[in-house]
């Protein structure tokens, strides 16, 4: 097995696990953005978000939605940060979500992007429309 996620799922490479099920299972990130920053990891293995199946989809963000909570509760955060890359910027090609304990005036501002404005409301209304025009090819 290649894949370091996968080692650790399946108990052959070391990570401090805060939780395991069947499907999904979490554990510290070795780089934190803050200490208690957690991925949140389905077992199967899949590349991205994109590669998750729909099935799959409301066990993992359970998971996720349970460790923001936990965050509070255990670290007295007083929010998270949740967040996945897909491709650009995934360190690691198998699908995991960041959840990442916040506090205010914790410093992070602009740490992951630069904003952008649109230069009016027709640019804003064009990528609209393209965005609703590639979901409707989905549906």
């Amino acid at each position: 097995m290649s894949c370091l996620f996968c080692r650790i799922a399946a108990g052959e490479a070391p990570a401090f696990v805060v939780f395991d099920t069947p499907d999904v299972i979490g554990f510290l990130d070795i780089r934190p953005v803050f200490k208690g920053h957690v991925l949140v990891v389905p077992r199967r293995h899949v590349d991205t978000l994109l590669d998750l199946p729909d099935t799959a989809a409301g066990g993992l963000f359970n998971q996720v939605k349970r460790v923001a909570a936990a965050l509070e509760r255990g670290l007295g955060a007083g929010g998270s940060f949740v967040a996945v890359n897909n491709r650009v910027s995934q360190s690691v090609p198998h699908l995991h979500v960041h959840v990442i304990p916040r506090t205010r005036g914790d410093g992070l501002r602009g740490f992951l992007w630069p904003r952008h404005t649109y230069a009016d409301d027709t640019e804003a209304t064009d990528y609209r429309d393209r965005i609703a025009a590639a979901l409707a090819r989905d549906a």
